[in-house]
């Protein structure tokens, strides 16, 4: 029960954090820290929390990264819906909470808020198709990353760096396309306070960072040397 309490805080805090940074501070005046404070700060998420719950429940946060762990065999079956269902919590409840503070402003409205979306709703008016496929490769190289950056080969206690900046990449790449979700708990989350046309796209937001991670979790075992240990 630890761990997936531990999951549901350190989604609750990406979605707050990463969220936040681009609700509350993106667009403030001359202050505004724009897309590439928001990359940032989800990236930043990840890095503190991996040092934070790492040792406790690994520090998915991301029902994408719990999926493609197990199909590189770095993960239980028992344990992967009761995470799925902890980070999905954590992450409504961060958005919960970022709308709460929020729409606590006069002339507050939600709008979009911080939510991904294709075509009309894409930051860049990108097709169903290309959002697909960004969020597709974009998610399969995380889990790339983050197995890479995990193996017992890799260096010792840099994976956190490598993931978050990996993460403050892929958000930089992509949120022009998507808004960036490569994590179906954090778009779920954003899209239950935007609602409407938001919320019914949340499904590509779920298929295609499962099908990356799954490509991804494939082919680092592809590439893994034979003879390497977990």
């Amino acid at each position: 029960m630890k761990k997936y309490i531990a999951e549901a805080i350190g989604t609750f805090w990406l979605v707050f954090g990463g969220a936040g940074s681009a609700v509350l501070a993106a667009g403030w005046p001359e202050l505004g820290i724009g897309f590439l404070g928001v990359a940032l700060a989800f990236g930043l998420t990840v890095l503190t929390m991996a040092y934070a719950i790492g040792h406790i429940s690994g520090c998915h946060l991301n029902p994408a990264v719990s999926v493609g762990l197990f199909v590189g065999g770095r993960f239980p079956a028992k344990d992967l819906v009761p995470y799925i269902i902890s980070q999905v919590i954590g992450g409504i409840a961060g958005a919960g909470l970022l709308y709460l503070i929020a729409s606590g402003k006069a002339g507050f409205v939600a709008g979009g808020f911080a939510s991904n979306g294709y075509a009309d709703l894409s930051p860049g008016k990108y097709s169903l198709v290309a959002c697909f496929a960004a969020e597709v490769a974009l998610t399969a190289v995380f889990l790339i990353i983050i197995l890479g950056s995990t193996d017992k080969q890799a260096p010792a206690g840099l994976a956190p760096v490598a993931i978050g900046l990996g993460l403050t990449l892929i958000h930089l790449i992509s949120i022009p396309v998507t808004n960036c979700s490569v994590n179906p708990a954090r778009s779920l989350g954003t899209a239950t306070f935007a609602g409407g046309a938001y919320l019914s796209q949340v499904w590509l937001f779920w298929v295609a960072p499962i099908l990356g991670a799954i490509i991804g979790a494939v082919l680092y075992g592809f590439i893994r040397p034979a003879d390497a240990r977990r």
